[in-house]
Order: structure tokens, then sequence, then C-alpha cells
């Protein structure tokens, strides 16, 4: 044998099987560009221009978010937010990374083509990538919603082959783009189907069939009559006042004289007083989420009406902890927060400019009316030592965060105050900002976080502003502030997970 032949194999390379894989693509592309769908031929077309820069999806998220429901708004909130990280990410990184030409148009009828040909590089699909993330974050949040737009998001996708601007595997690499970006949303801000509740005993509460025996006491101001009207329809027995804000204290306390449970719609501070008046009468408490935040029916698990109709006819409730606050004879509860320092300034601020701009503008402006005033922080002696103090926040519970997401708590029965302070000193603006990014860590130069059942606060002047649900009073002297563990009751839906219980 002549040691000139060289009898070594070729090491085998990806190239067969790229190829084959091409060879493939091309004929499901081909296959695709000469079969015959009249019906298609008449629809596809027009949804592939219609998703063109999103168009199509943010009119998907205006219909769904049109339901009104708070879920439904995450819902569209979510696919948004997902659509626009996946087209960031096709516009910057996919596009530049493979430069692939379009398919050739000479096997699509001309019936079926786009006006305009797209220019861009052929992968990955970005109308792909768009659908897939809007359909996908939209699932995350309300696996209904999913549902209902997965088939448009579908037809998109296979429009884009259909008009011959694509081939198969760049709308698949698409796809899986754009469902990566909304799980990746999901990342930073958890959907709260992630933040699973401790389980908590079942409070004992009566089943109201129909709602028979609920007084329920519904603030019009707060704009809640499609959900009082909802309520009304599911529990055609329930007595509902609707009043204006003026007369909301005396309609409550009248019903909770006649009520076998006493029930509320609106916001944050009409809740708060229904919750002090079933304490003093011993009733259980039925919320209907009226208001603009809502945080105390959202933290329970209630967020409209057919959450708090199935716990009222099944009898389902649980106890949760209240927090009270007294200065000298001044005295109260809180469901959620409890605030002294540039907080209630700030709350002052909005309630004067929202009859005016309405409630985000008159945050907004509050905020930067408070911030740009020269103040001086609060004094006040907290565990045995003085120190001035640009905000001091109590929370009724310990409030959690995840990735981005606001706050939220999970057992509203944990036995806590959260306190968190934000220590006086130059650039305040700062100060507050970077407390409000940190979240809850413990301990920085510029805030502390502890929490405690109990906290005394001394050397407070009196009429110093404080903020409590979001209303407002003034000290009168030292503070104290207290948890009332599992003292109130209230309805909510037990969760199907937790066949023993559910949270607090």
């Amino acid at each position: 044998m002549s040691p000139d032949v060289d009898l070594t194999l070729p090491a085998p390379g990806p190239r067969p099987l790229r190829d084959g894989l091409m060879r493939l693509d091309h004929r499901v592309f081909e296959a695709v560009a000469t079969r015959d769908w009249p019906a298609a031929t008449r629809v596809l077309p027009r949804l592939s221009r219609g998703a063109n820069h999103g168009v199509l999806w943010v009119a998907a998220a205006a219909a769904v978010a049109a339901s009104r429901t708070p879920r439904a708004r995450r819902a569209a909130a979510r696919g948004l937010a997902s659509l626009g990280l996946a087209s960031l990410t096709i516009n910057t990184l996919g596009k530049r990374s493979v430069r692939r030409s379009r398919p050739p148009l000479d096997a699509v009828p001309l019936v079926r083509r786009l006006k305009r040909q797209p220019v861009t590089t052929s992968f990955p699909s970005g109308h792909a990538a768009s659908a897939a993330a809007f359909a996908t974050g939209v699932a995350l949040e309300s696996p209904g919603w999913g549902a209902a737009v997965a088939p448009l998001a579908g037809a998109v996708a296979l429009s884009r082959v259909y008009t011959g601007v694509h081939f198969p595997s760049d709308v698949l690499a698409g796809v899986l783009l754009g469902a990566g970006a909304a799980f990746a949303v999901r990342g930073l801000v958890p959907t709260r189907a992630q933040l699973t509740p401790p389980a908590r005993p079942r409070a004992e509460v009566p089943a109201l069939p129909e709602g028979d025996g609920l007084v329920l006491v519904a603030n019009i101001g707060s704009g809640t009559s499609d959900r009082v009207r909802a309520l009304c329809d599911a529990l055609p027995k329930a007595e509902v006042i609707e009043c204006a804000p003026e007369e909301v204290r005396a309609e409550l306390e009248d019903a909770a004289g006649r009520a076998r449970v006493l029930g509320v719609c609106g916001g944050d501070g009409t809740v708060n007083a229904a919750a002090e008046l079933a304490l003093r009468h011993g009733l259980p408490l039925a919320v209907l989420p009226g208001g603009t935040l809502n945080h105390f029916a959202y933290d329970l698990g209630v967020e409209d009406a057919r959450d708090l109709c199935r716990a009222l006819e099944a009898g389902e409730g649980v106890r949760v902890d209240v927090g009270r606050f007294a200065s000298g004879g001044r005295h109260g509860i809180f469901l959620n927060t409890f605030s002294l320092g540039v907080y209630p300034e700030l709350v002052r601020e909005r309630e004067h400019w929202s009859p005016r701009i309405g409630g985000w503008p008159a945050g907004v402006l509050g905020a930067v009316r408070v911030l740009r005033a020269d103040r001086h922080p609060l004094e006040a002696e907290v565990r045995g030592r003085r120190r001035p103090l640009w905000m001091l926040f109590a929370g009724n519970g310990t409030y959690h965060r995840r990735g981005l997401a606001s706050g939220r708590r999970l057992d509203m029965a944990d036995g806590q105050l959260d306190v968190r302070v934000v220590h006086g000193g130059r650039w305040p603006a700062l100060r507050l900002l970077s407390a409000a990014l940190a979240g809850p860590l413990t301990r920085s130069p510029a805030h502390a976080a502890v929490r405690t059942p109990r906290l005394r606060l001394s050397g407070v002047a009196p009429g110093t502003l404080l903020a409590y649900d979001g209303e407002l009073t003034e000290t009168e002297g030292d503070l104290t502030l207290e948890k009332l563990p599992e003292a109130l009751t209230v309805y909510r839906p037990l969760s199907g997970r937790e066949p023993g219980g559910t949270a607090g």
C-alpha cells in the first residue's frame, strides 16, 4: 500500500444537517405557497398588514382591558410589555445576528403578496415574535384571555409564510423568541398566581344564598356602578345602598345596625370606615373593590364581584390583622398603611389637585411640589433615640416584592407591622427614591426597616400630619402603633389548592 494514500475518514460536521434543514425549510415554504386556501387569501394578508408596528396588538390589548376586570387589565399590560421586550430584542440583536435573504416570491400568487415588501433581513420573524410575546404574556396572567387571543396570534404567524415574506424557520424562531420575552417579563414582574399565600384556618362565616342578609354600602364617588350592578345581578336578595361620599359614614352606621354581614364598595378610606364599624359590632365584612388602588381587597384575593359573590354564597372567610394608632385622644385603625412625614403631605396635595386634573396626574404633581418644597424633616424618638425622619411608613402586615413588581402582602395575619423609615439629611428626594428602589432591604445610610408588633414614637410635635389608608388627620403628641391580631373577619374565596384553608 502506498504511504501517500490517506484512508482517514473526514470528520462529520454540521453542514449536512444544516443543508438538510434548509432543504426542508424551502420545501415547506413552497408547499404553503402553492396551496390554495380561498378564505385565507382574503384574511391572512390583511392580518399581516394589521400587525405592522404592533397596531393589531395594541387594539387587542384595548379590547381585553375593556372588560374592566383587574385580571384583564393586568393581562393586557403584560401582553404589551412582553411585546415591547420582544420587539426590542428582535430589532437590536435578532435581525443583526443572522443576515438571511427573504424567500423568492416566484411561487407565491400575486394576490397574496404584500403591497410593501419588507426590506430587513428575514431571520427571525418580528411579526411572529410580537404575536407570540403578546399571546404568551396575556396567557401567563389570564389563561382564559390567552386562549382567546392565541388563534389570532397563530394566524399572524402563519400569514408571514403565506404571504411569502418569511421561511417557516424564521417564524418558528420568532415564536420562540417572543414566548421567551414573555417569560422574561414574568421573571421581572411576577404574576399573582406565582405568589402563593400561606395556608390559614378558615373563619366561621355564614353562607348567604343569593346574598340574603348582606347590606352593602357603595360610595358612588369611587365610580362603583358597574361592580355594584354585577353584584346585584348575582345576589338579588342583597340590600345595596349607593350614596355620595359625604353620606357614607352615616349609611354604614345604619347598615351595621341591621346587617347580618356588612358589605362595602369604595376606596381604601371607605373600606377603613366599614372595617371600624364591623369591629365594633362584631360583624363579618364583605369588601367589593371599588376604588383606584384597592390594596386591601386585592391582597385579600377579592378582585371583582365574582370573587366576592362566590365567597358569600359558599360561606368562605378568614381572619385578618388590623393596625391601630393612638395619639393623645386621637385614635384609629388602618388596614393597609400608616405614615408620617413626606407622604401625608403628598396625599394632601393630591386631594387638592385631583378634582381639577384627575387622580394620577394629581399624584405626580403632588410629588413634584412636595419634593421641591423647602422643608425640614420631622423629629421623633424611635426606640429611645431621637432622630430626624423624612418619612415613616408602617404596613399592616409584611409587604413583599419580587423583581420590579410593587409590594403586596401574602399573609394578612402575620402579627407584624412592616416599618420603614427614611432618615433625615440632605437630598430628601434622592433618599426617598433610593428607599423606594431598595424595597425590603433592612439597612442603608438613607433608610432602615424593621418588623415589630408594636412601635412607640415620642417627641412628635402636636399637629404633625399623618395619613392612614389614604385619610388625613393630625397628631396630638406621642404616637403608639400596634397590631390587633386576627381581629377582623372577612369574606374571601378559598383557593382550590388549599383545601384546609387559605391566606389570611
